[in-house]
């Protein structure tokens, strides 16, 4: 046991501290759960490294006055929240902190200015994500997400950032997984929340449709399948079944299952499956989108990029505000489904989509997409780097006409700090452009998610 004073936050919520050596000298870093800056503890090592040690928590001795109770009872346990115990604005500036960090260490810059951080509601946010499913001895069933670092199952009946509608109905599920023939069969259950579709004439304008997708790694016999949909009667709800991947999920009850989000300034209705993917937080989205797209400014007369597209997130709303947008994703199903909405939406004479590996870009890909004034780049935890790199290849060309491949306006969306700052060194130092502006989104309240927006302007 070691008595040290927390320095700061990691990018996971750990406390980090250099305890005194011997000498009187800063020692090897350690990682301490729960701890906060500034902080006075007591704590036990539970992984030694050469470089670092993890520990846990035993006592302390001086709080940080950021420092409050957590809500959720399964706080320390569950490993879907990291940051309950310190206060809303404090787990915000320590999200922009690591952004900075992350853009001056890695990216060897910093931007000329530091946008407000976007954020939204902290409680009943998560409209989308995925329970796994657990039997243990004795026949009981849990049904709720993985413990800290760990493959067993939080023992939770209730979640404070799911909304009430989803997180009431964690017991149920239980005793309905327990009643069935083979629980064993079911890994996990997807949830989505959303609103009707407008040409939904049966729906409730006024309550949000919930929608669970049940994955079973067996046949469902018949007297489960009554089970199930009894299920979804008594609780209102839509179930999806999924047998192998995404695209085998289907309604199972009500036999036709819609769901959409709006965009109510761009007047978008975005139609989606359960298993699609969507941002878990509508209404921060909704300010993402509005603030991206004011950013990108793009004109009436301009052809814009959306790249990493999915289902049309940006690309739809973009097209109410220039002349024509070309989308490109990855999934050939998300990108089915992004021409989908394009056609719900009436834009389809303003917008086109293209399935290809955006991992795989090169200088005579972005050639082949045509001139384009404005980008917006939206990509998965892995960032861009093929991307800004086959940019950065252009930049150099000695043909004076790859210059007109490159946009002028860059809009960078990310889910992870680390690549956003690998990429924005590319695109600064060899690339030319400059990094005008950046700043935090706050999607995953409580979480040491760091999602965030950058802009580039070519010099």
């Amino acid at each position: 046991m070691t008595r040290v004073v927390v320095e700061s936050l990691n990018i996971e919520a750990q406390g980090v501290a250099r305890p005194l050596d011997e000498n009187g000298k800063p020692g090897k870093v350690v990682f301490i759960n729960d701890a906060l800056p500034g902080e006075d503890v007591e704590y036990e090592a539970t992984k030694v490294k050469s470089k670092f040690e993890m520990a846990r928590l035993l006592k302390i001795y001086k709080e940080s006055p950021s420092r409050i109770k957590p809500k959720c009872s399964s706080f320390g346990e569950c490993g879907g929240c990291s940051m309950q115990h310190l206060e809303d604005r404090a787990q915000l500036a320590m999200k922009q902190r690591v952004l900075e960090d992350n853009l001056r260490y890695l990216g060897r810059t910093k931007p000329d200015v530091i946008l407000r951080p976007i954020a939204g509601p902290s409680w009943e946010y998560r409209y989308r994500g995925r329970l796994s499913i657990f039997k243990i001895p004795k026949g009981r069933v849990l049904v709720g997400f993985h413990q800290k670092k760990a493959s067993r199952i939080t023992d939770m009946l209730s979640c404070d950032i799911l909304p009430k509608q989803l997180s009431n109905l964690l017991p149920s599920w239980r005793q309905l997984i327990e009643s069935l023939s083979q629980p064993e069969s079911f890994p996990q259950i997807e949830f989505a929340l959303g609103e009707s579709t407008a040409s939904d004439e049966t729906a409730n304008s006024e309550k949000l449709i919930a929608a669970f997708v049940l994955r079973h790694m067996a046949p469902i016999s018949k007297n489960d399948q009554e089970l199930i949909k009894a299920f979804a009667i008594a609780n209102r709800i839509h179930i999806w079944l999924q047998s192998g991947d995404n695209d085998s999920a289907k309604p199972f009850y009500p036999e036709i299952s819609q769901l959409c989000y709006r965009l109510p300034e761009f007047d978008i209705e975005m139609p989606f499956r359960p298993t699609d993917f969507t941002q878990v937080n509508h209404q921060v989205n909704r300010v993402l989108v509005s603030r991206a797209i004011r950013l990108l400014a793009p004109k009436s007369h301009e052809r814009v990029l959306d790249l990493f597209c999915g289902i049309g997130n940006f690309t739809l709303p973009l097209a109410r505000v220039s002349k024509e947008v070309f989308g490109i994703e990855g999934s050939e199903g998300l990108t089915n489904r992004a021409l989908e909405n394009a056609e719900h939406n009436q834009l389809s004479n303003r917008v086109s989509f293209a399935c290809a590996n955006l991992f795989e870009v090169t200088p005579e890909t972005i050639r082949s997409w045509g001139q384009a004034a404005k980008w917006l780049i939206d990509p998965p935890r892995d960032g861009a780097m093929a991307l800004v790199t086959a940019l950065g290849d252009l930049a150099k060309s000695s043909d004076p006409k790859d210059q007109e491949f490159l946009p002028n306006r860059i809009v960078y969306v990310s889910c992870n700090p680390a690549t956003l700052a690998r990429d924005v060194g590319i695109l600064v130092g060899q690339a030319g452009y400059q990094l005008h502006s950046a700043g935090v989104i706050n999607m995953f309240p409580h979480t040491s998610h760091v999602e965030s927006i950058a802009v580039f302007y070519r010099q």
